[in-house]
């Protein structure tokens, strides 16, 4: 559950580890590639998760579809090869078949140090297109459309369990139709989360560049950008 996810967390960030955090493009990671597949509905556009087996990576968590890039995954560079990774995994997860002009690049995650799983992930929307799901029995064992502030509402209660950018991304999601996220998703700069692992005082935190304590060697000040994960409810801050 959630609090498997919230311990393993602070197991890693309590672990004894060099303060500065991951560069900021480590060419040496893993990328990835994901899809967040949106439909419109009654009191704003539902994304589609699916639940994963209890084995293998992120077991037991619901994500959206996507994994890891294959030597088959072709591009000019990391976006262009993730695009087509993204893709592949929807198509073989799901049985959603996307066109390649239909992904909208939305955010790009750095993985914090200390935790057992480091992989760059490319997350992209796209809209639903109306295919019935077919899930592969190997990479799902459920699927669900749902409105971002539903899932997190099941999160905090404890029913489901999510891992940091999957939700992160329904709280950035949350609230309006498929059309307005996919022009703001066009219209914005691609969010970057470079992520530090912080445990002390304050609990156990995931912070991004734009907070005042990402460095521990910086200067001090009053801006916040982190998600506190010490306890259910998970609090998302984000303040300048």
């Amino acid at each position: 559950m959630s609090d498997d996810v919230t311990r393993d967390l602070a197991a890693a960030a309590a672990e004894p580890r060099d303060d500065a955090p991951a560069p900021a493009a480590a060419d040496d990671l893993p990328v990835a590639a994901t899809v967040v597949v949106l439909r419109d509905a009654p009191g704003g556009a539902e994304a589609l998760l699916i639940h994963r087996p209890d084995r293998g990576s992120f077991a037991g968590a619901w994500v959206f579809p996507g994994g890891k890039l294959e030597p088959s995954d072709e591009g000019d560079d990391e976006e262009a090869a993730a695009r087509a990774a993204a893709i592949r995994e929807t198509w073989e997860e799901t049985g959603l078949r996307l066109a390649p002009d239909a992904l909208h690049a939305f955010a790009r995650w750095e993985p914090p140090p200390g935790i057992a799983l480091r992989i760059r992930t490319w997350f992209f929307l796209a809209r639903d297109t109306g295919t019935e799901l077919a899930l592969a029995d190997a990479e799902a064992v459920g699927a669900m459309w749902a409105r971002p502030a539903d899932v997190l509402a099941r999160h905090s209660r404890g029913e489901l369990t999510l891992y940091p950018p999957t939700w992160v991304t329904l709280h950035e999601l949350s609230g309006g139709g498929v059309d307005a996220l996919l022009v703001r998703a066009d219209r914005e700069a691609l969010r970057t989360y470079e992520t530090a692992l912080h445990h002390g005082g304050h609990g156990t935190l995931l912070l991004w560049r734009e907070d005042a304590e990402y460095d521990a060697a910086a200067a001090g000040g009053s801006a916040r950008h982190r998600l506190d994960v010490s306890a259910l409810p998970w609090v998302y801050t984000r303040a300048d």
